[in-house]
This record gives C-alpha cells, sequence and structure tokens, in this order.
C-alpha cells in the first residue's frame, strides 16, 4: 500500500448487503427471507462506495461457514443444525477454507466463479479487496470437499486419544462426549454426536461448553500445549503448514489482503513464518488483526508482520466513553500515547460487524451526535479508517432478526435486509439518510484529498487549551505536512462552543509554518477566516454541539 495513500475499507456483509426482501420475518429460512449475492454487487454498487472514499471493500462471510440451508442437491453436504448458529450459521464457523458461501451464488456449482468475477469487478472499479481469514478456529463439522489435490485436510492423521499433541490440528477431550451446557444436541437419528469432543474455538478446553460459548466451534492446534503454556514450533507443526496453503490458494485469487480474526489468539510465531511467506509472492499483500490486547500491540507488528492492528481497546473505547459515559475529551490524548510509534499501524472504526451501530438505542441513539468522533477517529493520524455497510445512512439495527435479538447489532447470523441500504439501493434513501451519506463522502474524501491529512504528523494541542477548551467535551489537534497545516476542533458536547483555540510556537515549528497571513477554510462548512501566524497564535472558532471544525491554512500573497 503507497504510504501517501491513506486506506479507507468499506465492510460489507454480501449477505445482506443488498437483499431488498421488505417482509423478513425472525429465523426467516433463505426462501422466506432472501440473500444477497455477489453478482448483485455490480459496477454501480462498486462505484458507490467508492464515490464514498473507499479505496478497499471488505467482503464478509465469503468463505463457506456452516449453516442450516440445506444444498445437498447442490451436493453439499447438510450440516446438523444444532451446531449452527442462526439460520444462515456464523461467518466464523468455517466450514471449507477452499470454497465460498453457497448462499452469495445465483448458480451455487459456479459459486468459484462467481467470486472471482466480483474481485475483477472490485478492481476494475478501482478498489482493493479485503477477505476474512479465520485461523483460530473451524466449524464443528469442518470438512474440505474443494481442497486442491494433494493437500490434506484438517484433522487428517490426528491422534484423538491425545488430548495435545503438536502434530494434531485439534484438541480431544479424550473420553468424552461433546454435551455443551443449554444447547440443545436433539436425539435419534437428527442428533449431533461428536466423541471425543474437540475444544471449543475461544478456548475453552472442556466437553462441557455454555450456549454463550463458541460451542460451533472447534480450536485449531498450533502447536501450544494449553496445560502449560509450552511451545512446539520445531519441526513446523502440520496447522501451520495448512494454514499457509489456505492463505496462498486465496493469494492466487488476486484478493489484496486478509482481515485475521482473532489474531491474537494464534502464536505470533505462526505469523511471522506465514506473513513473510505470502509477502514473498505478493510484497503488497495486507495483513490486518482483529485484536484486543494492547500489551501484544508490538509484538504482532514487528514481530508477527502484521500491517495493521484493530484499535478497539484505545481509541474505539475512548471515543465511546466519552460519547456515552462521560469519560472526558482529554482522554483521547492518552489514546495516541499508547500507540506512539505504531500509530500508522493502526485500524480506527466507530463501527463493525461485532460493535452496535452508532444510530441504535444502545449507543448514540441517532447517528449525528457521534459526528465529532467520526472526524477524530478518520483525521486523527495516517492509518486506515473502517466504515462499516449501513454507517454512512444511519442505520439502527432495531430489529430482532432471530438468533440475533434485538442488540443494536447487525445480525451476523440470520438472513436478512438492512433497511436504510435497501432504501438506498432502490433509489428511495429519507432526507437525514441522504445528508448524512454526504457528510460521510466529504469527511472520508478529505482523508485523501488532503495532504496533511494522509501524510501529516500529529501535534495534540490540548496541553496549551486546558483554559480555553472545555476539556471535558473538546478535543483540539493538527495535522501538518511539509509546511502545509490543518487543525481539527471536535465538540462532544451538547453547547455550542464560542472560544478560542491557542497553537504555541512549537507547534508551527514542527509543522514549518512561517509567519504571516493566512486563509483557514473550513473544508465542512466552505466558511473562512483570516489567521496571523507570529508566535504563539490563537484562532476564535465557534462550532455546534456534536459537531467538528477542519481548518485548512493557506499563506496569503
Amino acid at each position: 500500500m503507497k504510504k501517501d495513500k491513506k486506506a479507507i475499507i468499506y465492510q460489507l456483509m454480501p449477505r445482506w448487503f443488498t437483499n431488498c426482501n421488505e417482509k423478513c420475518v425472525p429465523n426467516g429460512t433463505i426462501k422466506q427471507n432472501g440473500v444477497g449475492k455477489f453478482n448483485d454487487i455490480d459496477d454501480g454498487k462498486l462505484r458507490s462506495i467508492k464515490s464514498l472514499g473507499a479505496t478497499h471493500v471488505w467482503y464478509t462471510g465469503i468463505l463457506e461457514h456452516a449453516t442450516a440451508t440445506d444444498y445437498s442437491r447442490q451436493g453439499i453436504t447438510p450440516c446438523n443444525p444444532h451446531v449452527v448458529k442462526g439460520k444462515a450459521g456464523s461467518p466464523y464457523a468455517i466450514r471449507d477454507y477452499y470454497d465460498v458461501c453457497p448462499d452469495l451464488a445465483v448458480k451455487v456449482k459456479n459459486r468459484m466463479a462467481e467470486f472471482e468475477a466480483l474481485v475483477e469487478r472490485t478492481h476494475r472499479a478501482g478498489l482493493k479487496v479485503i477477505i476474512d481469514f479465520v485461523p483460530n478456529h473451524v466449524a464443528r463439522e469442518y470438512e474440505s470437499d474443494a481442497r486442491p489435490s494433494g493437500i490434506k485436510d484438517l484433522g487428517e492423521g490426528d491422534n484423538p486419544m491425545m488430548f495435545f499433541d503438536p502434530k494434531n490440528n485439534f484438541y480431544y477431550i479424550t473420553g468424552q462426549e461433546f454435551s455443551p451446557h443449554g444447547v440443545d444436541l436433539a436425539s435419534g437419528g437428527n442428533a449431533y454426536h461428536e466423541f471425543p469432543a474437540k475444544a471449543t474455538g475461544n478456548d475453552c478446553f472442556t466437553a462441557s461448553p455454555d450456549r454463550d460459548d463458541w460451542y460451533e466451534t472447534v480450536k485449531l492446534n498450533y502447536g501450544v500445549d494449553p496445560w502449560n503454556g509450552s511451545t512446539h514450533f520445531d519441526p513446523i507443526p502440520p496447522t501451520w503448514v495448512k494454514m499457509l496453503d489456505i492463505l496462498k490458494f486465496w493469494t492466487s485469487k488476486q484478493v489484496d489482503g486478509f482481515r485475521c480474526d482473532m489474531a491474537h489468539m494464534v502464536p505470533v510465531a505462526f505469523w511471522h513464518w506465514a506473513i513473510a511467506q505470502i509477502k514473498e509472492i505478493n510484497p503488497d499483500m495486507v495483513f490486518i488483526a482483529e485484536i484486543y490486547d494492547v500489551s501484544l500491540y508490538r509484538s504482532y507488528i514487528y514481530d508477527g508482520g502484521f500491517d495493521y492492528l484493530y484499535d478497539k481497546v484505545t481509541l474505539y473505547d475512548t471515543l465511546r466513553g466519552i460519547m456515552c459515559n462521560g469519560w472526558p475529551a482529554s482522554d483521547l490524548t492518552r489514546c495516541w500515547q499508547t500507540v506512539e510509534g505504531i500509530s500508522d499501524h493502526m485500524l480506527n472504526f466507530l463501527e463493525n460487524h461485532d460493535e452496535q451501530r452508532i444510530a441504535s438505542q444502545q449507543f448514540c441513539g441517532e447517528p449525528w451526535q457521534a459526528l465529532p468522533a467520526l472526524v477524530v477517529s478518520a483525521t486523527m493520524s495516517r492509518c486506515p479508517f473502517m466504515v462499516y455497510a449501513g454507517q454512512e445512512l444511519g442505520e439502527k439495527a432495531a430489529d430482532a432478526e432471530g438468533y440475533s435479538g434485538m442488540d443494536g447489532r447487525t445480525t451476523i447470523f440470520d438472513y436478512w435486509s438492512i433497511p436504510t441500504l435497501r432504501r438506498w439501493h432502490q433509489g428511495k434513501p429519507l432526507a437525514e439518510e441522504r445528508q448524512l451519506r454526504a457528510m460521510y463522502r466529504k469527511i472520508l474524501r478529505l482523508c485523501n484529498s488532503e495532504k496533511t491529512l494522509a501524510e501529516g504528523d500529529f501535534f495534540d494541542l490540548m496541553y496549551v487549551n486546558q483554559d480555553t477548551l472545555d476539556t471535558q467535551r473538546q478535543y483540539a489537534f493538527l495535522r501538518h505536512c511539509n509546511g502545509e497545516m490543518t487543525l481539527i476542533v471536535a465538540n462532544f458536547g451538547d453547547q455550542d462552543i464560542d472560544s478560542i483555540v491557542r497553537i504555541p510556537q512549537h507547534a508551527l515549528d514542527c509543522a514549518q509554518m512561517i509567519h504571516g497571513k493566512y486563509e483557514c477554510k473550513e473544508l465542512l462548512s466552505d466558511e473562512t477566516q483570516t489567521a496571523v501566524l507570529t508566535g504563539d497564535t490563537t484562532l476564535p472558532v465557534h462550532i455546534a454541539p456534536h459537531q467538528a471544525a477542519i481548518w485548512r491554512f493557506t499563506l496569503k500573497n
């Protein structure tokens, strides 16, 4: 990825992205509720995504995963529904790493070709393709019927009499039947039986995980003995080799990056070994780690080789705390200090498939209140920023879709349709949806049209504005690059700001700004004012509640 290009990632689930069924029913089947297809994501929809300022599309739920839908007529062995969450199934309970989800194909037997055509269309639109790589766990009934000749399947050759063996792909709870608490495995011919039980994906090393555990998944063994933490990486464990083969397979499909699910649950040594080999094939391949342990950040970048890491537990959690829980806006200073030196390797976001929608009643209740958070998250550094499909339209996720209840999230388990996206695709968006999307478009496009935002360094202004701004509700910083400077001020409060922002001489020195008269253009409203930079400088600011401002400084002749 070019260093002068800030990645803007648009995450979407093909399953619901283009599904325009207005009469979905909770727990509905694919026949009742419908499902989006690869082919539905056509040139026009990709141009629309590109127009937002996106550079990448993360297609979520591509790999074949466990589902309650029966494709036996198409030659696919049905899954036992008792170890599937929801009718559609979790896209993170992978059933075949070498295949794509049959739900997403118009012609099931042509599903891989339809995916390959989507990749080609996406590239033709000037966008890059990211897909999931799910390395930590697989579906209970994992069995690849699409793997290339000569590739051994996961579990093939395992010794199920051993709880841990570095040569095994799975951990076996020897002598015990799989019997999860609170989960009906049925009886008779339709019952699900697993003996010996395999360990569950969320590091649950028991035959009886709870319903809230990832009971539908099985933990993969990378050569780590969970009882004592000892590692057995020499010789290279078979799981490493099999997972590298999977990465090579998808690299050959011309994808441009992998979002690696729960990457911190897989040893960093594996990533070091695997990522280097994939980058020998494609040096531009991007690896994104879903990771929630700040203490591991630097190791997974410098030792593991990841390009980007989720910045949930620092920036996302802090922004949510400011918006919802009364945290002071000045806590944002701690965020950049935590990732200082690695900020370019973070991935910022306000929504994704695991988090509640901003406009949901469980979060802000309406989308505009998050505008200052959007501006801060998107412009604070050179790192990528991610948008979740529907976020730009104010999707509320107000439905109880089936396996997913009314939890403020868009379901990943059920067949469903998203009201805001449905209206957009039909050319009938509500006025407020159109307005919100226009604002997202303006902000996201600025991330690459403004050199300071795409390439510039960061300078926190809060240390000189303790008495000019309300540090509980306001935050100010600069981005600067080769004598150019942009000032960003966010107002998280319910009151107007009528104040000044101090810009010290030290900041001007860092930004290489010469003294003189400057035009200051506010890039969201196009309003202008004049500022004179002479040593320590003050700039008057007026910002409405739950708004932000981005001022570009241009030297006057």
